[in-house]
Protein backbone atom coordinates (compact mmCIF):
# COMPACT_ATOMS: atom_id res chain seq x y z
CA UNK A 1 0.00 0.00 0.00
CA UNK A 2 1.22 3.48 -0.90
CA UNK A 3 2.55 5.43 2.07
CA UNK A 4 1.53 9.07 2.28
CA UNK A 5 4.35 11.58 2.58
CA UNK A 6 4.04 14.73 4.70
CA UNK A 7 5.10 18.37 4.52
CA UNK A 8 4.84 20.16 7.87
CA UNK A 9 4.64 23.96 7.79
CA UNK A 10 5.30 25.78 11.07
CA UNK A 11 5.68 29.47 11.85
CA UNK A 12 7.79 31.63 14.10
CA UNK A 13 8.34 35.19 15.39
CA UNK A 14 4.80 36.49 14.70
CA UNK A 15 1.52 35.15 13.36
CA UNK A 16 0.03 36.28 10.08
CA UNK A 17 3.16 35.66 8.01
CA UNK A 18 1.33 33.77 5.29
CA UNK A 19 1.80 30.17 6.36
CA UNK A 20 -1.47 29.30 4.64
CA UNK A 21 -0.36 30.71 1.29
CA UNK A 22 3.04 29.04 1.75
CA UNK A 23 1.41 25.67 2.46
CA UNK A 24 -0.98 26.10 -0.47
CA UNK A 25 1.85 27.05 -2.81
CA UNK A 26 3.83 23.96 -1.80
CA UNK A 27 0.74 21.96 -2.64
CA UNK A 28 0.56 23.61 -6.08
CA UNK A 29 4.19 22.66 -6.79
CA UNK A 30 3.65 19.03 -5.78
CA UNK A 31 0.34 18.75 -7.60
CA UNK A 32 1.84 20.10 -10.80
CA UNK A 33 4.62 17.53 -10.46
CA UNK A 34 1.87 14.93 -10.80
CA UNK A 35 1.19 14.10 -7.15
CA UNK A 36 -2.20 13.99 -5.46
CA UNK A 37 -2.21 16.38 -2.52
CA UNK A 38 -4.39 16.86 0.54
CA UNK A 39 -4.11 19.41 3.36
CA UNK A 40 -4.66 19.66 7.11
CA UNK A 41 -4.81 22.83 9.19
CA UNK A 42 -4.11 22.62 12.92
CA UNK A 43 -5.54 25.44 15.06
CA UNK A 44 -4.43 25.29 18.70
CA UNK A 45 -7.40 27.23 20.10
CA UNK A 46 -9.86 25.54 22.46
CA UNK A 47 -12.89 26.25 20.27
CA UNK A 48 -14.21 23.12 18.61
CA UNK A 49 -14.37 25.05 15.34
CA UNK A 50 -14.34 28.62 14.03
CA UNK A 51 -18.13 28.89 13.88
CA UNK A 52 -18.65 31.03 16.98
CA UNK A 53 -15.55 33.21 16.59
CA UNK A 54 -15.74 36.93 15.82
CA UNK A 55 -14.78 37.97 12.27
CA UNK A 56 -12.91 40.91 13.83
CA UNK A 57 -10.67 38.50 15.72
CA UNK A 58 -10.29 35.54 13.39
CA UNK A 59 -11.39 36.62 9.93
CA UNK A 60 -14.05 34.79 7.96
CA UNK A 61 -15.48 31.40 8.81
CA UNK A 62 -14.91 29.18 5.79
CA UNK A 63 -17.73 26.69 5.22
CA UNK A 64 -17.03 23.26 3.75
CA UNK A 65 -19.31 20.97 1.75
CA UNK A 66 -19.99 18.74 4.75
CA UNK A 67 -21.04 21.74 6.85
CA UNK A 68 -17.75 22.13 8.70
CA UNK A 69 -17.02 25.68 9.88
CA UNK A 70 -13.29 26.04 9.51
CA UNK A 71 -10.32 28.37 9.51
CA UNK A 72 -9.99 30.58 6.44
CA UNK A 73 -6.77 28.80 5.42
CA UNK A 74 -8.85 25.83 4.30
CA UNK A 75 -10.29 28.22 1.74
CA UNK A 76 -6.75 28.92 0.53
CA UNK A 77 -6.11 25.20 0.16
CA UNK A 78 -9.33 24.58 -1.77
CA UNK A 79 -8.82 27.53 -4.11
CA UNK A 80 -5.14 26.86 -4.84
CA UNK A 81 -5.49 23.08 -5.23
CA UNK A 82 -9.07 22.77 -6.52
CA UNK A 83 -9.91 20.17 -3.87
CA UNK A 84 -12.87 19.60 -1.55
CA UNK A 85 -11.94 19.28 2.10
CA UNK A 86 -13.99 18.16 5.11
CA UNK A 87 -14.39 19.32 8.70
CA UNK A 88 -11.81 16.72 9.75
CA UNK A 89 -9.16 18.53 7.70
CA UNK A 90 -9.27 21.25 10.38
CA UNK A 91 -7.94 20.00 13.73
CA UNK A 92 -8.45 22.09 16.87
CA UNK A 93 -7.58 21.62 20.52
CA UNK A 94 -11.31 21.52 21.22
CA UNK A 95 -11.87 18.63 18.79
CA UNK A 96 -8.95 16.61 20.13
CA UNK A 97 -9.81 17.02 23.81
CA UNK A 98 -13.48 16.37 23.09
CA UNK A 99 -12.61 13.10 21.34
CA UNK A 100 -10.25 11.99 24.12
CA UNK A 101 -12.72 12.85 26.89
CA UNK A 102 -15.50 10.98 25.11
CA UNK A 103 -13.23 7.92 24.93
CA UNK A 104 -12.39 8.27 28.60
CA UNK A 105 -16.08 8.45 29.54
CA UNK A 106 -16.73 5.24 27.58
CA UNK A 107 -13.92 3.55 29.45
CA UNK A 108 -11.79 3.02 26.36
CA UNK A 109 -8.56 3.65 28.29
CA UNK A 110 -9.15 0.68 30.63
CA UNK A 111 -8.62 2.52 33.88
CA UNK A 112 -5.42 4.33 32.89
CA UNK A 113 -4.71 7.90 33.94
CA UNK A 114 -5.48 9.98 30.84
CA UNK A 115 -2.66 12.43 30.14
CA UNK A 116 -1.47 14.85 27.47
CA UNK A 117 1.33 12.38 26.69
CA UNK A 118 0.55 9.85 25.36
CA UNK A 119 -3.22 10.12 25.01
CA UNK A 120 -3.63 13.62 23.56
CA UNK A 121 -0.51 13.34 21.41
CA UNK A 122 -1.54 9.91 20.14
CA UNK A 123 -5.00 11.21 19.28
CA UNK A 124 -3.44 14.02 17.23
CA UNK A 125 -1.19 11.62 15.32
CA UNK A 126 -3.98 9.14 14.70
CA UNK A 127 -6.23 11.96 13.44
CA UNK A 128 -3.56 13.18 11.00
CA UNK A 129 -2.92 9.72 9.56
CA UNK A 130 -6.61 8.95 9.24
CA UNK A 131 -7.49 12.17 7.45
CA UNK A 132 -4.35 12.22 5.28
CA UNK A 133 -5.46 8.92 3.71
CA UNK A 134 -8.77 10.35 2.45
CA UNK A 135 -8.93 11.48 -1.18
CA UNK A 136 -10.08 15.09 -1.65
CA UNK A 137 -9.76 15.50 -5.43
CA UNK A 138 -12.68 13.34 -6.54
CA UNK A 139 -10.47 10.35 -7.32
CA UNK A 140 -10.11 7.12 -5.37
CA UNK A 141 -6.95 6.05 -3.64
CA UNK A 142 -4.69 7.48 -0.95
CA UNK A 143 -3.14 10.93 -1.65
CA UNK A 144 0.58 10.99 -2.24
CA UNK A 145 1.32 14.01 -0.02
CA UNK A 146 -0.41 15.70 2.91
CA UNK A 147 0.57 19.29 3.67
CA UNK A 148 0.06 20.06 7.38
CA UNK A 149 -0.01 23.64 8.62
CA UNK A 150 0.41 24.29 12.35
CA UNK A 151 -1.29 27.56 13.25
CA UNK A 152 0.20 30.14 15.58
CA UNK A 153 3.91 30.41 16.36
CA UNK A 154 6.23 27.82 17.87
CA UNK A 155 6.70 28.37 21.58
CA UNK A 156 3.06 29.26 22.22
CA UNK A 157 1.67 27.50 25.29
CA UNK A 158 -1.48 26.35 23.51
CA UNK A 159 0.44 24.73 20.65
CA UNK A 160 2.78 22.70 22.89
CA UNK A 161 0.79 19.41 22.71
CA UNK A 162 0.67 19.67 18.91
CA UNK A 163 4.39 20.36 18.59
CA UNK A 164 5.12 17.36 20.80
CA UNK A 165 2.71 15.21 18.79
CA UNK A 166 4.37 16.31 15.56
CA UNK A 167 7.80 15.54 17.00
CA UNK A 168 6.60 12.03 17.74
CA UNK A 169 4.93 11.88 14.34
CA UNK A 170 8.28 12.50 12.61
CA UNK A 171 9.55 9.35 14.32
CA UNK A 172 6.35 7.41 13.61
CA UNK A 173 6.42 7.96 9.82
CA UNK A 174 10.20 8.12 9.49
CA UNK A 175 12.51 10.98 8.58
CA UNK A 176 12.34 10.14 4.87
CA UNK A 177 8.56 10.62 4.84
CA UNK A 178 8.30 14.13 6.27
CA UNK A 179 9.72 17.51 5.24
CA UNK A 180 9.60 20.38 7.75
CA UNK A 181 9.23 23.93 6.42
CA UNK A 182 9.56 26.74 8.95
CA UNK A 183 8.17 30.16 7.99
CA UNK A 184 9.83 33.05 9.79
CA UNK A 185 10.17 36.82 9.63
CA UNK A 186 13.24 38.75 8.53
CA UNK A 187 12.43 42.36 9.48
CA UNK A 188 14.17 45.57 8.53
CA UNK A 189 14.86 47.81 11.53
CA UNK A 190 15.26 51.58 11.34
CA UNK A 191 16.46 53.83 8.57
CA UNK A 192 19.59 51.76 7.93
CA UNK A 193 17.51 49.16 6.08
CA UNK A 194 19.44 46.14 7.34
CA UNK A 195 17.68 42.77 7.23
CA UNK A 196 17.83 41.26 10.70
CA UNK A 197 18.33 37.51 11.18
CA UNK A 198 18.13 37.26 14.95
CA UNK A 199 14.33 36.70 15.17
CA UNK A 200 14.60 33.76 12.77
CA UNK A 201 17.63 32.38 14.60
CA UNK A 202 15.72 32.39 17.88
CA UNK A 203 12.60 30.93 16.28
CA UNK A 204 14.54 28.02 14.77
CA UNK A 205 16.33 27.53 18.08
CA UNK A 206 12.96 27.18 19.85
CA UNK A 207 11.73 24.75 17.20
CA UNK A 208 14.85 22.61 17.44
CA UNK A 209 14.69 22.64 21.25
CA UNK A 210 11.22 21.12 20.93
CA UNK A 211 12.60 18.27 18.86
CA UNK A 212 11.71 19.35 15.30
CA UNK A 213 14.48 20.16 12.84
CA UNK A 214 13.52 22.32 9.84
CA UNK A 215 14.40 21.11 6.38
CA UNK A 216 13.64 24.45 4.74
CA UNK A 217 13.45 27.92 6.25
CA UNK A 218 11.06 30.21 4.39
CA UNK A 219 11.95 33.81 5.20
CA UNK A 220 9.23 36.42 4.85
CA UNK A 221 10.52 39.87 4.03
CA UNK A 222 9.55 42.94 2.06
CA UNK A 223 12.53 42.76 -0.29
CA UNK A 224 14.42 39.72 -1.64
CA UNK A 225 16.69 38.13 0.93
CA UNK A 226 20.26 39.39 0.64
CA UNK A 227 22.86 36.69 -0.07
CA UNK A 228 24.84 37.59 3.05
CA UNK A 229 21.67 37.20 5.12
CA UNK A 230 20.94 33.85 3.49
CA UNK A 231 24.47 32.67 4.26
CA UNK A 232 24.22 33.80 7.87
CA UNK A 233 20.87 32.09 8.42
CA UNK A 234 22.16 28.86 6.90
CA UNK A 235 25.14 28.91 9.24
CA UNK A 236 23.30 29.67 12.46
CA UNK A 237 20.19 27.60 11.67
CA UNK A 238 22.15 24.54 10.55
CA UNK A 239 20.64 24.10 7.08
CA UNK A 240 22.23 24.20 3.61
CA UNK A 241 22.29 27.67 2.08
CA UNK A 242 20.02 26.53 -0.75
CA UNK A 243 17.39 25.56 1.83
CA UNK A 244 16.98 29.15 3.02
CA UNK A 245 14.14 30.55 0.91
CA UNK A 246 13.31 34.15 0.16
CA UNK A 247 9.55 34.61 0.29
CA UNK A 248 9.53 38.34 -0.26
CA UNK A 249 6.52 40.45 -1.20
CA UNK A 250 5.23 39.90 -4.74
CA UNK A 251 2.56 41.58 -6.83
CA UNK A 252 -0.08 38.90 -6.19
CA UNK A 253 -0.37 35.63 -4.29
CA UNK A 254 -0.42 33.55 -7.49
CA UNK A 255 3.26 34.46 -7.91
CA UNK A 256 4.26 32.65 -4.70
CA UNK A 257 4.42 29.17 -6.34
CA UNK A 258 6.48 30.73 -9.14
CA UNK A 259 8.79 32.31 -6.59
CA UNK A 260 9.25 28.92 -4.97
CA UNK A 261 9.87 27.27 -8.31
CA UNK A 262 12.65 29.76 -9.05
CA UNK A 263 14.36 28.66 -5.81
CA UNK A 264 14.06 24.96 -6.65
CA UNK A 265 11.69 24.23 -3.77
CA UNK A 266 9.97 21.38 -5.65
CA UNK A 267 13.28 19.57 -6.07
CA UNK A 268 14.26 20.16 -2.44
CA UNK A 269 10.98 18.76 -1.11
CA UNK A 270 10.80 15.85 -3.55
CA UNK A 271 14.39 14.87 -2.80
CA UNK A 272 13.66 14.90 0.94
CA UNK A 273 10.54 12.76 0.49
CA UNK A 274 11.97 10.40 -2.08
CA UNK A 275 9.58 11.55 -4.80
CA UNK A 276 10.97 11.24 -8.31
CA UNK A 277 8.76 13.46 -10.47
CA UNK A 278 10.10 16.97 -9.68
CA UNK A 279 11.32 17.47 -13.24
CA UNK A 280 7.72 17.28 -14.52
CA UNK A 281 6.82 20.62 -12.95
CA UNK A 282 5.39 23.08 -15.47
CA UNK A 283 3.74 26.25 -14.18
CA UNK A 284 3.74 28.12 -17.49
CA UNK A 285 -0.04 28.11 -17.83
CA UNK A 286 -0.48 28.98 -14.14
CA UNK A 287 1.83 31.94 -14.75
CA UNK A 288 0.04 33.09 -17.90
CA UNK A 289 -3.57 32.61 -16.80
CA UNK A 290 -3.28 33.70 -13.17
CA UNK A 291 -0.15 35.58 -12.09
CA UNK A 292 0.50 37.49 -15.31
CA UNK A 293 -3.15 38.01 -16.17
CA UNK A 294 -3.93 39.63 -12.84
CA UNK A 295 -1.03 42.07 -13.20
CA UNK A 296 -1.99 42.89 -16.80
CA UNK A 297 -5.55 44.00 -16.09
CA UNK A 298 -6.06 47.69 -16.88
CA UNK A 299 -9.69 48.66 -17.37
CA UNK A 300 -11.09 49.37 -13.88
CA UNK A 301 -14.39 48.24 -12.41
CA UNK A 302 -15.33 49.91 -9.14
CA UNK A 303 -17.12 47.63 -6.67
CA UNK A 304 -18.39 49.02 -3.38
CA UNK A 305 -18.74 46.45 -0.60
CA UNK A 306 -21.23 47.38 2.11
CA UNK A 307 -20.05 45.48 5.17
CA UNK A 308 -20.03 45.28 8.94
CA UNK A 309 -16.48 44.07 9.50
CA UNK A 310 -14.64 46.36 7.09
CA UNK A 311 -11.77 47.04 9.50
CA UNK A 312 -10.45 43.52 8.79
CA UNK A 313 -10.42 42.49 5.14
CA UNK A 314 -9.91 38.83 6.12
CA UNK A 315 -13.50 38.88 7.37
CA UNK A 316 -14.51 38.88 3.69
CA UNK A 317 -11.56 36.93 2.27
CA UNK A 318 -13.53 34.50 0.10
CA UNK A 319 -15.71 37.34 -1.21
CA UNK A 320 -12.59 39.27 -2.23
CA UNK A 321 -11.07 36.21 -3.89
CA UNK A 322 -14.32 35.56 -5.77
CA UNK A 323 -14.31 39.13 -7.06
CA UNK A 324 -10.72 38.63 -8.20
CA UNK A 325 -11.55 35.36 -9.95
CA UNK A 326 -14.46 37.03 -11.77
CA UNK A 327 -12.36 40.04 -12.75
CA UNK A 328 -9.67 37.82 -14.26
CA UNK A 329 -12.31 36.03 -16.32
CA UNK A 330 -13.91 39.32 -17.42
CA UNK A 331 -10.49 40.95 -18.04
CA UNK A 332 -11.15 43.98 -15.83
CA UNK A 333 -9.16 45.39 -12.92
CA UNK A 334 -10.84 45.27 -9.52
CA UNK A 335 -11.11 48.55 -7.67
CA UNK A 336 -12.65 47.63 -4.33
CA UNK A 337 -14.15 50.32 -2.12
CA UNK A 338 -15.13 49.59 1.46
CA UNK A 339 -18.14 51.17 3.17
CA UNK A 340 -19.12 50.52 6.76
CA UNK A 341 -22.86 49.93 6.53
CA UNK A 342 -23.68 52.01 9.61
CA UNK A 343 -22.06 55.06 8.03
CA UNK A 344 -24.89 55.21 5.45
CA UNK A 345 -27.56 55.64 8.12
CA UNK A 346 -29.04 59.05 9.03
CA UNK A 347 -27.61 58.89 12.56
CA UNK A 348 -24.14 58.79 11.04
CA UNK A 349 -24.73 62.15 9.39
CA UNK A 350 -25.11 63.69 12.83
CA UNK A 351 -22.20 61.81 14.42
CA UNK A 352 -19.71 62.19 11.53
CA UNK A 353 -20.98 64.19 8.57
CA UNK A 354 -17.74 63.80 6.60
CA UNK A 355 -17.82 60.00 6.89
CA UNK A 356 -21.49 59.98 5.95
CA UNK A 357 -20.89 62.01 2.80
CA UNK A 358 -17.82 60.00 1.84
CA UNK A 359 -19.73 56.73 2.23
CA UNK A 360 -22.61 57.88 0.07
CA UNK A 361 -20.19 59.23 -2.52
CA UNK A 362 -18.59 55.77 -2.78
CA UNK A 363 -22.05 54.28 -3.23
CA UNK A 364 -23.00 56.74 -5.96
CA UNK A 365 -19.70 56.30 -7.80
CA UNK A 366 -19.79 52.49 -7.70
CA UNK A 367 -20.09 50.41 -10.85
CA UNK A 368 -21.57 47.64 -8.71
CA UNK A 369 -22.80 47.25 -5.11
CA UNK A 370 -22.21 44.10 -3.07
CA UNK A 371 -23.82 43.31 0.28
CA UNK A 372 -22.24 40.19 1.87
CA UNK A 373 -23.34 38.07 4.80
CA UNK A 374 -23.27 39.04 8.45
CA UNK A 375 -25.02 38.68 11.79
CA UNK A 376 -26.59 41.13 14.23
CA UNK A 377 -28.51 44.37 13.83
CA UNK A 378 -25.62 46.85 13.56
CA UNK A 379 -25.53 48.45 10.12
CA UNK A 380 -28.63 46.67 8.82
CA UNK A 381 -30.52 49.87 8.02
CA UNK A 382 -27.48 51.09 6.07
CA UNK A 383 -27.49 47.89 4.03
CA UNK A 384 -31.21 48.33 3.34
CA UNK A 385 -30.50 51.86 2.09
CA UNK A 386 -27.75 50.51 -0.17
CA UNK A 387 -30.08 47.86 -1.64
CA UNK A 388 -32.73 50.53 -2.22
CA UNK A 389 -30.23 52.78 -3.97
CA UNK A 390 -29.04 49.93 -6.19
CA UNK A 391 -32.60 48.96 -7.15
CA UNK A 392 -33.84 52.46 -7.91
CA UNK A 393 -30.69 53.67 -9.66
CA UNK A 394 -30.15 50.48 -11.66
CA UNK A 395 -26.76 49.74 -10.15
CA UNK A 396 -25.70 46.10 -10.45
CA UNK A 397 -26.38 44.49 -7.08
CA UNK A 398 -25.23 41.19 -5.60
CA UNK A 399 -26.58 40.16 -2.21
CA UNK A 400 -25.19 37.20 -0.31
CA UNK A 401 -27.04 35.54 2.60
CA UNK A 402 -27.92 38.58 4.74
CA UNK A 403 -27.58 40.59 1.52
CA UNK A 404 -30.50 38.61 0.08
CA UNK A 405 -32.59 39.05 3.21
CA UNK A 406 -31.86 42.77 3.10
CA UNK A 407 -33.10 42.96 -0.49
CA UNK A 408 -36.37 41.27 0.53
CA UNK A 409 -36.89 43.63 3.47
CA UNK A 410 -36.20 46.67 1.28
CA UNK A 411 -38.63 45.50 -1.40
CA UNK A 412 -41.34 44.69 1.13
CA UNK A 413 -41.03 48.15 2.67
CA UNK A 414 -40.75 50.27 -0.45
CA UNK A 415 -42.70 48.33 -3.09
CA UNK A 416 -45.32 46.39 -1.09
CA UNK A 417 -45.78 49.32 1.28
CA UNK A 418 -45.08 47.26 4.42
CA UNK A 419 -43.08 50.05 6.01
CA UNK A 420 -42.38 48.12 9.20
CA UNK A 421 -41.21 44.96 7.41
CA UNK A 422 -38.10 43.52 9.00
CA UNK A 423 -36.33 40.34 10.04
CA UNK A 424 -37.22 38.69 13.31
CA UNK A 425 -33.46 38.61 13.92
CA UNK A 426 -33.52 42.40 14.34
CA UNK A 427 -37.14 43.03 15.35
CA UNK A 428 -38.68 39.88 16.87
CA UNK A 429 -42.11 41.44 17.31
CA UNK A 430 -42.39 43.24 13.96
CA UNK A 431 -45.87 43.23 12.39
CA UNK A 432 -44.66 42.16 8.94
CA UNK A 433 -41.77 39.69 9.24
CA UNK A 434 -40.11 39.42 5.83
CA UNK A 435 -37.36 37.16 7.21
CA UNK A 436 -37.96 34.57 9.92
CA UNK A 437 -36.05 32.10 12.08
CA UNK A 438 -35.88 28.62 10.57
CA UNK A 439 -38.06 26.29 12.64
CA UNK A 440 -35.53 23.43 12.84
CA UNK A 441 -32.66 25.56 14.20
CA UNK A 442 -31.69 25.48 17.88
CA UNK A 443 -32.53 28.58 19.90
CA UNK A 444 -30.16 27.70 22.76
CA UNK A 445 -26.92 26.53 21.11
CA UNK A 446 -24.92 28.54 18.57
CA UNK A 447 -22.05 26.25 17.58
CA UNK A 448 -22.74 24.11 14.52
CA UNK A 449 -26.52 24.58 14.64
CA UNK A 450 -27.09 26.70 11.53
CA UNK A 451 -28.14 25.43 8.12
CA UNK A 452 -24.63 24.55 7.03
CA UNK A 453 -22.76 23.13 4.07
CA UNK A 454 -23.65 21.98 0.58
CA UNK A 455 -27.36 22.08 -0.24
CA UNK A 456 -29.26 21.77 -3.50
CA UNK A 457 -31.05 24.68 -5.14
CA UNK A 458 -33.72 23.80 -7.70
CA UNK A 459 -34.09 26.31 -10.52
CA UNK A 460 -37.73 27.27 -11.07
CA UNK A 461 -37.23 28.46 -14.65
CA UNK A 462 -34.54 28.43 -17.32
CA UNK A 463 -35.58 31.92 -18.35
CA UNK A 464 -33.59 33.67 -15.65
CA UNK A 465 -30.16 35.19 -15.22
CA UNK A 466 -28.99 32.55 -12.76
CA UNK A 467 -29.74 29.59 -15.04
CA UNK A 468 -27.90 31.28 -17.90
CA UNK A 469 -24.88 32.09 -15.75
CA UNK A 470 -24.69 28.65 -14.16
CA UNK A 471 -25.46 26.99 -17.52
CA UNK A 472 -27.77 24.66 -15.64
CA UNK A 473 -31.34 23.61 -16.38
CA UNK A 474 -32.49 21.99 -13.15
CA UNK A 475 -30.39 22.48 -10.03
CA UNK A 476 -27.16 23.81 -8.56
CA UNK A 477 -25.27 22.87 -5.40
CA UNK A 478 -23.83 25.60 -3.18
CA UNK A 479 -22.76 26.03 0.45
CA UNK A 480 -24.92 27.64 3.13
CA UNK A 481 -24.53 29.26 6.54
CA UNK A 482 -27.64 30.88 7.98
CA UNK A 483 -30.31 30.71 10.68
CA UNK A 484 -32.95 32.94 9.10
CA UNK A 485 -34.84 32.60 5.82
CA UNK A 486 -37.29 34.52 3.67
CA UNK A 487 -40.80 34.23 5.11
CA UNK A 488 -42.58 31.83 2.69
CA UNK A 489 -45.93 33.42 3.55
CA UNK A 490 -44.79 36.69 1.98
CA UNK A 491 -43.38 35.14 -1.21
CA UNK A 492 -46.59 35.29 -3.34
CA UNK A 493 -46.91 39.05 -2.77
CA UNK A 494 -43.22 39.63 -3.48
CA UNK A 495 -43.34 37.66 -6.71
CA UNK A 496 -46.54 39.33 -7.85
CA UNK A 497 -44.77 42.68 -7.46
CA UNK A 498 -41.73 41.52 -9.46
CA UNK A 499 -39.22 40.07 -7.02
CA UNK A 500 -38.98 36.51 -8.30
CA UNK A 501 -37.45 33.58 -6.43
CA UNK A 502 -35.92 31.70 -9.34
CA UNK A 503 -34.16 29.22 -7.07
CA UNK A 504 -35.69 27.30 -4.17
CA UNK A 505 -34.71 24.32 -2.07
CA UNK A 506 -35.98 20.84 -2.89
CA UNK A 507 -39.15 21.35 -0.84
CA UNK A 508 -40.00 24.55 -2.68
CA UNK A 509 -40.54 26.31 0.66
CA UNK A 510 -37.09 27.79 1.22
CA UNK A 511 -36.02 30.68 -1.03
CA UNK A 512 -32.49 30.41 -2.45
CA UNK A 513 -32.07 32.92 -5.33
CA UNK A 514 -33.98 36.09 -6.10
CA UNK A 515 -33.94 38.26 -9.20
CA UNK A 516 -35.65 41.58 -9.86
CA UNK A 517 -38.08 41.08 -12.71
CA UNK A 518 -40.42 44.07 -12.47
CA UNK A 519 -42.14 44.90 -15.75
CA UNK A 520 -40.93 46.88 -17.47
CA UNK A 521 -37.47 46.30 -16.01
CA UNK A 522 -34.18 47.30 -17.49
CA UNK A 523 -32.15 46.71 -14.35
CA UNK A 524 -28.77 45.34 -15.49
CA UNK A 525 -28.29 42.93 -12.56
CA UNK A 526 -30.19 42.63 -9.31
CA UNK A 527 -29.49 39.15 -7.96
CA UNK A 528 -29.16 37.76 -4.45
CA UNK A 529 -28.63 34.31 -2.99
CA UNK A 530 -29.28 32.76 0.40
CA UNK A 531 -26.21 30.55 -0.08
CA UNK A 532 -22.57 31.67 -0.16
CA UNK A 533 -21.32 31.32 -3.75
CA UNK A 534 -17.90 32.64 -2.74
CA UNK A 535 -16.96 29.38 -1.01
CA UNK A 536 -16.85 27.40 -4.26
CA UNK A 537 -15.25 30.00 -6.50
CA UNK A 538 -11.89 29.01 -7.97
CA UNK A 539 -9.19 30.72 -10.04
CA UNK A 540 -10.16 30.06 -13.63
CA UNK A 541 -13.63 28.90 -12.57
CA UNK A 542 -15.26 31.91 -10.95
CA UNK A 543 -18.60 31.73 -9.21
CA UNK A 544 -21.28 32.32 -11.88
CA UNK A 545 -23.12 34.87 -9.73
CA UNK A 546 -19.92 36.83 -9.09
CA UNK A 547 -18.99 36.66 -12.78
CA UNK A 548 -22.41 37.95 -13.80
CA UNK A 549 -22.11 40.75 -11.23
CA UNK A 550 -18.68 41.85 -12.49
CA UNK A 551 -19.72 41.64 -16.14
CA UNK A 552 -22.83 43.71 -15.43
CA UNK A 553 -20.75 46.25 -13.49
CA UNK A 554 -18.39 46.48 -16.49
CA UNK A 555 -21.39 46.74 -18.88
CA UNK A 556 -20.45 43.51 -20.64
CA UNK A 557 -23.05 41.07 -19.38
CA UNK A 558 -25.36 41.23 -22.42
CA UNK A 559 -22.58 40.48 -24.90
CA UNK A 560 -21.30 37.69 -22.67
CA UNK A 561 -24.71 36.01 -22.45
CA UNK A 562 -25.23 36.33 -26.22
CA UNK A 563 -21.97 34.43 -26.73
CA UNK A 564 -23.18 31.51 -24.61
CA UNK A 565 -25.12 28.56 -25.97
CA UNK A 566 -27.92 27.58 -23.61
CA UNK A 567 -28.43 25.09 -22.18
CA UNK A 568 -25.05 23.40 -22.10
CA UNK A 569 -22.80 21.63 -19.62
CA UNK A 570 -20.64 23.74 -17.30
CA UNK A 571 -17.26 24.85 -18.64
CA UNK A 572 -14.34 22.80 -17.39
CA UNK A 573 -12.29 24.39 -14.65
CA UNK A 574 -8.96 25.85 -15.62
CA UNK A 575 -7.62 23.77 -12.77
CA UNK A 576 -7.91 20.16 -13.82
CA UNK A 577 -7.76 17.11 -11.61
CA UNK A 578 -3.97 17.24 -11.49
CA UNK A 579 -3.93 20.88 -10.48
CA UNK A 580 -2.57 21.99 -13.86
CA UNK A 581 -4.16 24.88 -15.71
CA UNK A 582 -5.81 23.59 -18.86
CA UNK A 583 -4.95 25.50 -22.01
CA UNK A 584 -8.05 24.15 -23.75
CA UNK A 585 -10.25 25.47 -20.94
CA UNK A 586 -8.72 28.92 -21.07
CA UNK A 587 -11.53 31.50 -21.02
CA UNK A 588 -11.21 32.36 -24.69
CA UNK A 589 -14.92 33.19 -24.87
CA UNK A 590 -14.64 35.82 -22.18
CA UNK A 591 -15.37 39.27 -23.59
CA UNK A 592 -12.29 41.17 -24.65
CA UNK A 593 -11.46 44.45 -22.91
CA UNK A 594 -12.96 47.50 -24.50
CA UNK A 595 -10.58 49.60 -26.56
Amino acid sequence: MQQTKYVLVTGGVVSGLGKGVTASSIGVLLKNCGYRVTSIKIDPYLNVDAGTMSPFEHGEVFVLDDGGEADLDLGNYERFLDITLTRDNNITTGKIYQAVIERERRGDYLGKTVQVVPHITDAIQDWIQRVAARPVDGNSGVPHVCVIELGGTVGDIESAPFVEALRQFCIRVGDASICNVHVSLVPVIGVVGEQKTKPTQHSVQVLRSLGITPTLIACRSQEPLEESVRTKLALFCNVPEGNVLSLHDVSNIWRVPLLMQEQNVHHLICNKLGLAEADKLDLSVWKANLADRWDSLVEPVKITLIGKYTNLSDAYLSVIKSLQHACMEARVKLQLEWVEAASLEPDSKVADAALYEASWRKLREADGILVPGGFGSRGVEGKILAANYARLNKKPYLGICLGMQIAVIEFARNVLGLTDANSTEFAPACAHPAVVFMPEISTTHLGGTMRLGGRRTVLQTMNCMSAKLYQKEQFIDERHRHRYEVNPDLVPKLEEAGLLFVGRDETGERMEILELCQQPSDHPYYVAAQFHPEFKSRPGKPSPLFLGFILASAKRLDSYLRSRDFPRSPAKSLVDSMGNLSVEASPAKAPAPAN
